[in-house]
């Protein structure tokens, strides 16, 4: 009892209570803006988040990785320009809702499903996280490499990417966590002689570069299109007769949103468009979805919400990030000296129940917050990008030299920046490199002590029953797409084979 009460009073704290509803209020603005998303606000706030203590920054972190997948649905709906990519699926009935003068009624909808759908999520968390953790807790140096081998592998099934993409993504992403000292043999690897990188990359820059700097020179060419702007009169929440309608797709959404955020390398987005195929799929209106139902709105955005809670259950009970912006809170962990997994809830079990309080009070909060001043977020969202994008920048070097005050730390934002860019055009992400940064140090660290253990025979890897299942799980995730297609392609075969009967 004692961990849950100390890890609720954060909402008796005022620096706490403050940061809390300051990052809501980012995530919200940040989710509005067309071209942001939560992962690069994250990655933007977390340098400024080393001057406070771990609790407090963490829970601020969380706040606006809730309210910052919310904010998109803002923008979605009255202007058709999803602020995030989750809230693209809520664009296919929220727009046209606010084209027939139910702006209001949209929003309203879009709120009470995102904090219902947040809500459930975080039960899940905090039930779900200390028994995974329990189970962890048995686990030795073989298990964790096995588990961070599964982790990286889930690249492999992210839905609408290049599986090989991804891996290599991966791959890279281990490649940049190798920089530094090996401390093991005392060899460097990858320093060009800088002192700086003696001790390795700074996880702040590349994270910076990746998804902020990467994104102002994808957007940087774009040009700033009118947009239709929808009257907003009055935010109506859902009425009596909206509610018996979806209630039972917010439940369905929730719980598929929550199961998909758990799933390492999964988020809201996948959340989000599955929610929604599965709200027409139950429908009973379901040829009208894309003109105006109100279960196109109340689906995507229960699930969208639900996958946050769900991706904080490995990424605290495990260290395996259950989404981008989870991997940019689990490098805020590891900033902060706080180990995930069964170390984590044995030593720290409070900081659980205060990341529940932040996130619950970013879900609460931005129900009010967002619809309170979604006129005013519909209008920021129409600043040029010629305005918003040098202040953006501003914010990437002050992050990125804050770090260590190193210019080293900038050329490197600056580098990983560019290298974003050029991978972006070729199709690849910048999550699954910051997957592979994230759990580099597991792999190598985990992988080092189980050859001692094992006295340099990787054999015995096999001997490790959990340790197997891991790599078994790593196989299919990584071979079970193109080893179906082409069961497919065999058993269609003869029916395409002329004169066939």
């Amino acid at each position: 009892m004692d961990p849950i009460l100390t890890g609720l009073g954060i909402l008796t704290d005022p620096v706490s209570l403050g940061v809390i509803l300051l990052g809501t209020i980012i995530g919200v603005l940040v989710g509005a803006l067309p071209g942001l998303s939560s992962s690069m606000a994250v990655a933007l706030l977390l340098p400024f988040t080393i001057y406070l203590e771990p609790v407090p920054a963490i829970s601020m972190l969380a706040a606006l990785y809730c309210a910052g997948t919310f904010g998109g649905s803002i923008t979605a709906i009255l202007i058709n320009a999803p602020g995030a990519p989750p809230a693209a699926a809520t664009a296919f009935d929220g727009f046209p809702m606010a084209q027939r003068g139910e702006a209001g009624r949209a929003l309203g909808m879009a709120a009470v499903s995102s904090v219902i759908g947040g809500i459930i999520s975080l039960i899940v968390m905090v039930l779900a996280a200390p028994a995974l953790a329990r189970i962890a807790h048995s686990f030795g140096p073989p298990e964790y490499f096995a588990l961070a081998i599964f982790g990286l592998s889930m690249l492999a099934s992210i839905s609408g990417k290049s599986p090989v993409k991804n891996l290599i993504g991966g791959a890279l992403g281990l490649l940049i966590a190798t920089v530094g000292v090996d401390l093991t043999t005392g060899v460097e690897r990858f320093t060009f002689g800088v002192p700086e990188l003696y001790e390795g990359i700074s996880f702040i820059p590349i994270l910076i570069g990746l998804f902020a700097v990467s994104e102002l020179l994808s957007q940087s060419d774009i040009i700033d299109r009118a947009k239709e702007r929808i009257s907003l009169t009055a935010i109506k929440l859902p009425s009596r007769e909206d509610f018996k309608r979806v209630w039972k797709t917010i439940l369905r959404s929730s719980g598929i949103g929550t199961f998909i955020g758990i799933l390492p390398a999964e988020g809201s987005t996948m959340a989000a468009m599955i929610g929604y195929n599965e709200a027409r799929r139950w429908s009973k209106n379901g040829d009208k979805f894309g003109t105006g139902e109100i279960e196109g709105i109340a689906g995507p955005e229960a699930a969208n919400n639900a996958a946050t809670g769900g991706s904080m259950v490995p990424t605290l009970a495990l260290g395996i990030p259950g989404s981008a912006t989870a991997a940019v809170i689990l490098g805020g962990l590891q900033i902060h000296g706080i180990r995930p997994g069964s170390y984590l809830f044995e030593n720290q079990p409070h900081l659980l129940y205060s990341i529940f309080a932040a996130m619950l009070v970013a879900n609460l909060v931005f129900l009010v917050f967002g619809l309170a001043g979604a006129k005013l977020f519909s209008r920021i969202s129409l600043i040029p990008r010629t305005f918003l994008w040098p202040a953006v920048f501003a914010l990437c070097v002050v992050g990125a030299y804050g770090v260590n005050q190193s210019l080293v730390d900038v050329t490197i934002m600056l580098i990983a920046g560019f290298i974003g860019f050029w991978l972006k055009r070729y199709g690849f992400g910048a999550a699954p490199i910051i997957m592979g940064v994230v759990l580099g140090s597991l792999v190598e660290n985990s992988l080092a002590q189980s050859l001692i253990i094992f006295d340099q025979d990787a054999s015995r890897f096999l001997e490790r029953p959990v340790a197997l299942l891991f790599f078994v799980l790593a196989a299919l995730s990584i071979f079970y797409k193109p080893l179906s297609g082409a069961v497919r392609r065999v058993r269609s075969g003869p029916s395409t084979t002329p004169g066939g009967e």
